[in-house]
């Protein structure tokens, strides 16, 4: 975090995208009407400085730098017309042999090994089910040509991809733009910064859902995910300096009131355990980074206003040396999502299933396996692979409802 000695830099700005699989769809509308109708309303030259983002979120990331030298009004438009066109049987494809094949490959009798060239080792490797319509999406509907441009006109001054490190666990933070201290990841021993031109295979990499998707081989080491561990997205972008942070979260906030518990049939359920479980790994994480922001905010003002402005220099002397970053206050603004994104995924299928019986093998396959046993209103874990249209246009619809919601706030944030 930035200390005294960086107190006449401009303001640095960031944007934190979080992961969650189809749930992205949410992010995408948000992202759609920030683009048609904040940044319109913003200095002429506005991009975000940081751009921070995991799983789903890094492929926004990658978007929204490599779109930056686009018009407002045709990045909201391809973005939306992305998540608005899908069709899950053209985005996960699953052929007879993979059907056969995911019972061995679930108990480790079969691998998926793919891009294996001669004498070098295969760039994807494990997974559930052949992403390979997904990847062809990431690489011919983002306008990576444009990317390198962008980021050397400092639109944005740094792209943050993070993924986790099979062999070690950590997590790994590509940072792509110009120089930045990097020195905060001195000493983690749960986590890395490494220099890296972004590409589309890290992008990926960090959207590979752990079982379901493989590994992406980048350098020698394979990748995946990067939401599975407490490093959110947030962080990287703290570590960066960031002053001013605007986070999209695709879990809605939690209810006050108290949750009825689920039937013990529910509970025994893999598929209610598993999407529960990626819940916790993937969503709630910003959460507890959300809560941290906000507990430092005001431990500092409580400090200035008992001590004088003068204290905070002293505490950030005396923590310098042992954790490389000093405190700063942090103006957070969080959009997230107003309805249970489960629910929508749940009434969403159940929808289409009544007005079409021309379903794809994976659709029912996926339907079978993830809502089994399920309470009706609930499907986590569908809603992290649902990727279509009949769900994803729903939730982009939500997100720009959302940010329209909070555009005052957001425009406060941003200006």
């Amino acid at each position: 975090m930035q200390g005294a000695s960086e107190a006449e830099r401009p303001t640095r700005v960031a944007i934190v995208l979080s992961g969650g699989g189809a749930r992205g769809a949410y992010e995408a509308g948000v992202l759609s009407y920030l683009f048609e109708h904040i940044y319109p309303q913003l200095r002429p030259e506005f991009e975000f400085d940081i751009v921070s983002g995991t799983s789903v979120g890094a492929i926004h990331a990658g978007y929204i730098a490599a779109s930056a030298d686009q018009t407002h009004r045709a990045r909201a438009r391809d973005l939306v017309e992305i998540w608005s066109s899908m069709a899950l049987d053209d985005v996960l494809q699953l052929s007879a042999r993979d059907l056969f094949g995911v019972p061995l490959r679930a108990l480790g009798i079969e691998a998926l090994v793919r891009g294996r060239r001669e004498g070098a080792a295969p760039e994807l490797v494990g997974g559930l089910v052949d992403i390979s319509p997904l990847e062809r999406l990431v690489e011919e509907r983002i306008p990576w040509s444009g990317l390198r441009g962008n980021i050397a006109a400092g639109r944005p001054r740094a792209v943050c991809v993070s993924c986790t490190d099979i062999d070690t666990g950590l997590v790994t933070v590509f940072i792509d733009g110009e120089p930045m201290d990097t020195s905060a990841w001195d000493g983690d021993r749960y986590a890395q910064a490494i220099r890296a031109e972004i590409t589309s295979r890290h992008v990926r990499a960090s959207a590979a859902i752990p079982f379901l998707f493989p590994a992406v081989r980048i350098g020698d080491r394979y990748y995946l995910d990067g939401g599975l561990r407490v490093n959110t997205p947030l962080s990287p972008a703290l570590r960066l300096g960031a002053d001013k942070v605007l986070v999209i979260g695709l879990k809605c906030a939690p209810s006050a009131e108290k949750v009825a518990p689920h039937a013990e049939r529910a509970i025994t359920q893999p598929a209610f355990l598993l999407g529960k479980m990626l819940n916790v790994l993937i969503l709630d994480q910003i959460e507890h980074e959300l809560r941290r922001v906000d507990t430092i905010n005001t431990l500092l003002e409580a400090a200035s206003d008992a001590l004088g402005s003068g204290c905070i220099s002293m505490i950030n002397d005396a923590i310098r040396g042992k954790r490389g970053l000093e405190y700063r206050k942090v103006d957070t603004v969080v959009v997230r999502p107003s309805r249970d994104l489960g629910a929508i995924a749940a009434d969403a299928y159940r929808r289409r299933s009544r007005e079409s019986r021309s379903r794809g093998v994976m659709a029912r396959m996926l339907a079978r396996l993830s809502l089994h046993g399920v309470p009706d209103e609930e499907a986590d874990l569908f809603s992290y692979l649902y990727f279509d249209a009949s769900y994803t246009r729903p939730l982009v619809d939500l997100g720009r409802a959302d940010a329209r919601d909070q555009e005052e706030e957001i425009l406060r944030l941003l200006s």
